[in-house]
């Protein structure tokens, strides 16, 4: 690394520090009640039903509704999507057939005060039905569509592929993009042409979104949904639209508090051990490998910002991840590897500047060499991890359907601890090879530009007398 130049030090660390400080603070305003949240800190992780508690809520079909099985399974399937896509992976969804029940247990919101239970399960039982509808006439009491709009529904939720949140640059707002299917496509192409110059109005459930006027015929497929959003209400649109409408509306049956099986205190236990293991391991290698020991500390650092940063959701427009108290084992084993990394290559550093090699050339050496062996160790270690997530984690995640054929017996009950150790554990060990490697090797290329920091004695070598 040639081109590494002497600032490249300061403006690593300063990113590093800078990154690590807003992971765990985060950043908002306060105007009254009103809480604006830019940035997501750790403030705003939601733990798990181990270590705060939750909800257990027994939903049932409406009175008098005949739900057949098919009907059942499909309301278990969209509540474990909506589950997920609230970044909640600490649940538990069971079935029961014979009395067409579907009991569902899942952790607080990380912002819940009061622990009110009818407030947390609002939003699972929501049926969340998109129309596209002509016109825009509404009931003057209930705001229901009516008229016109009541019969005339265009296009539905079901014929969208994907929605996502998305930002109009020009006038600086949040939309819920829409790419819909290929029959959706056809059916939005005529839907704009039929109100061409007029207005179609874009609902959820019975609740008018937004209703614009069509100034063009639509034909790919693609479409918007204003609404005057803030990012989590973009998000989350976006995520009852991809989960699918439920087939009925759900009732709750009963409804009661989950106490946590470890609670907050155990939480705090691990997460000061956790300080004191890096206060001290961060002694210890600076002590034994001086300057590589220290830049080692600061990409630990780092390393630790980042995976709370990819736990937090750190925007807005992101869910934060449920954290059980097995991921914090998986944040703290994953430490574990970014040390040993350091240690590794410095460790090849000094074996380089024992063969008579110079500063920079040693550090070049030292990383280049100590890269296949941090590779291969970190490789075998993400394999783990996806194979736990595929396991115990959400049925419908990517690593699940990967691994289903091989998977199948396993019960959902042990998601979301399992899951959450398998997660950190991948997070943490992809950063590893970010932090530990990318930037220390910048950091430590950058310092030696400098003649105070040319001496070999600062990374393990004898001491040259002439600096």
């Amino acid at each position: 690394m040639k081109k590494v130049g002497k600032s490249v030090f300061f403006i690593v660390a300063l990113l590093i520090v800078l990154v690590t400080t807003l992971a765990f603070t985060g950043i908002s305003t306060e105007y009254g009640d009103v809480t604006t949240t830019y940035v997501r800190g750790a403030g705003d992780i939601r733990w798990g039903t181990d270590i705060r508690g939750g909800v257990d809520v027994t939903f049932c079909p409406p009175d008098e509704y005949d739900a057949a099985d098919n009907e059942m399974r499909q309301e278990e399937s969209i509540i474990k999507m909506r589950l997920v896509n609230l970044g909640i992976t600490d649940y538990e969804v069971y079935t029961d057939f014979n009395k067409d029940r579907i009991i569902v247990r899942f952790p607080w919101k990380s912002e819940e005060k009061n622990f009110d239970p009818q407030a947390a399960i609002a939003e699972l039982g929501e049926t969340a039905s998109l129309t596209f509808r002509q016109g825009a006439e509404r009931d003057p009491e209930t705001g229901a569509p009516a008229g016109e709009t009541l019969e005339n529904v265009l296009v539905n939720g079901s014929d969208v592929e994907e929605a996502y949140a998305s930002v109009d640059p020009e006038k600086n707002r949040y939309l819920v993009s829409l790419k819909f299917t290929e029959e959706g496509r056809e059916k939005f192409a005529k839907a704009t042409e039929i109100c061409l110059n007029k207005q179609m109005s874009i609902w959820m459930d019975d609740k008018m979104l937004s209703a614009p006027v069509v100034r063009a015929h639509i034909k790919e497929g693609q479409a918007t949904i204003e609404g005057n959003f803030t990012p989590e209400e973009a998000a989350a649109l976006a995520e009852k639209i991809n989960a699918g409408a439920l087939p009925f509306k759900l009732q709750t049956e009963n409804y009661n508090t989950l106490s946590p099986t470890l609670g907050m205190g155990a939480k705090d236990a691990m997460v000061k051990a956790g300080v004191i293991a890096f206060i001290l391991i961060s002694l210890f290698i600076i002590i034994m490998y001086r300057l590589p020991g220290a830049v080692a500390s600061i990409a630990l650092l780092g390393q630790v910002g980042l995976m709370i940063a990819s736990i937090t959701g750190f925007f807005p427009a992101f869910r934060s991840f449920t954290l059980t108290l097995p991921g914090i084992a998986g944040i703290i084993l994953a430490i574990g590897f970014g040390v040993d990394a350091n240690i590794i290559t410095a460790e090849r550093i000094k074996e380089e500047l024992k063969a008579g090699k110079s500063v920079e050339n040693a550090i070049n050496s030292g990383f280049s060499r100590a890269f296949t062996a941090i590779f291969d160790g970190n490789v075998t270690v993400v394999f783990v991890a996806i194979i736990l997530m595929g396991a115990f984690g959400p049925t419908n995640s990517m690593f699940a359907k990967i691994l289903s054929p091989v998977f199948t017996w396993f019960g959902p009950a042990t998601a979301g601890a399992i899951y959450s150790f398998g997660f950190t554990l991948l997070v943490g060990v992809i950063l590893n090879l970010v932090m530990g490697v990318l930037c220390s090797r910048l950091m430590l290329t950058s310092l030696a530009k400098f003649k105070c920091c040319q001496n070999p004695a600062l990374y393990g070598g004898a001491k040259n007398e002439n600096l």
